[in-house]
This record gives C-alpha cells, sequence and structure tokens, in this order.
C-alpha cells in the first residue's frame, strides 16, 4: 500500500494536500505536481512510502531542481512509483546505461570456449536490473536546513513519513489527509 503527500512552506507554516501519483509519470510531472501546490516558489515536500517496503523524498524549490532521497531503491525500483524517483542521474548513470551495447553481446552464449553459467566470483550471471543498489541513494541531506539530519533520515523505517512530519512540526496537518 502506497501513502503519498505534498506538504508546503508557507509563511504560515506547513500546509498539507493528499496527493494521487496515477497521472504522474515522470520526475518532471512530479515537480510540476509539487511547484503547483506552491503558487509563491516556496519549499514543497514530495513524502511517498510504500508500507514496509521504502520511502522517498522529492524536494522542490522554486524553480531549482528537484533534490530526492530514496531510502532503498532496490525496493523502490519494484515499484512504479519508486521508478518515477529513481532517474539515470540519482543512480549514477548515463542515460540508457540499461540499453546492451550490441557489440558487446555474446550471441552464443560462450566466452572463448567456456560456458558463460557463471560469473566471475562463481555465482550465478548477474541480472540486467542489478544495477539498482540496495539501500539509501540520493541526497541524505535533502531535509537537513529544515531539522532531519543526514543520520535521522538515514535511520528511519516503518513511518518514516510520520516521522518527518514530526520532526518538521507538520504531523498535524499530515494527519489531516492521511
Amino acid at each position: 500500500m502506497y501513502f503519498a503527500a505534498l506538504l508546503a512552506r508557507t509563511e504560515d507554516g506547513w500546509e498539507a494536500s493528499d496527493t494521487e501519483l496515477d497521472d504522474v509519470e515522470t520526475l518532471s510531472d512530479l515537480a510540476d505536481l509539487a511547484r503547483e501546490a506552491s503558487p509563491d516558489e516556496d519549499t514543497v515536500l514530495v513524502l511517498i512510502e510504500q508500507e514496509d517496503g521504502w520511502f522517498g523524498v522529492v524536494r522542490v524549490d522554486g524553480e531549482e531542481d528537484p533534490r530526492i532521497y530514496v531510502s532503498d531503491a532496490a525496493a523502490a525500483a519494484r515499484s512504479s512509483y519508486g521508478e518515477i524517483l529513481l532517474t539515470d542521474e540519482l543512480l549514477g548513470r548515463e542515460p540508457g546505461d540499461d540499453v546492451p551495447d550490441l557489440d558487446a553481446l555474446d550471441l552464443d552464449g560462450t566466452e572463448d570456449g567456456e560456458p558463460d553459467d557463471e560469473d566471475a566470483d562463481g555465482g550465478p550471471p548477474a541480472a540486467s536490473g542489478e544495477s539498482v543498489p540496495h539501500g539509501p541513494v540520493g541526497d541524505a541531506q535533502v531535509l537537513e536546513d529544515l531539522g532531519v539530519t543526514e543520520k535521522e533520515l538515514r535511520s528511519m523505517t516503518a513511518d518514516a513519513v510520520s516521522e518527518i512530519a514530526e520532526a518538521l512540526g507538520a504531523s498535524e496537518v499530515l494527519e489531516t489527509v492521511r
């Protein structure tokens, strides 16, 4: 089960709104949705949580590029919402890195006459999707200036969205949309 909310910082404090991500296909779409929540170009946080799986924070400050933190990239990669956040840049890849180089493919399944059943460490061959690391990725300092340290963010697990809202003093407004 997923939960997604927008927290917009205003001069009167935080305002929360429940958000549907069904029409969001890219990080750019998500950033535009966040910017619509704050016409004054204030800070907007998009908080996404998959129950017992992973959470993500996307911070949009006006027209600046979004800053992203994902608690477990491998878990998020198995989610349509997580895939929105896991950009090539965030994962340290060049766009298109996941597309195999056709000249480098071993089409007969062998290399120098040897079976290609195991990789160099003796284990099974690596799956093509293993370029997504297990564990956190992104800007772990995304909330530092708002009072949530990198260490605190990295230690959050099951109910991270509520913990973040509590640290920001926005738990009451978040509960109104939960």
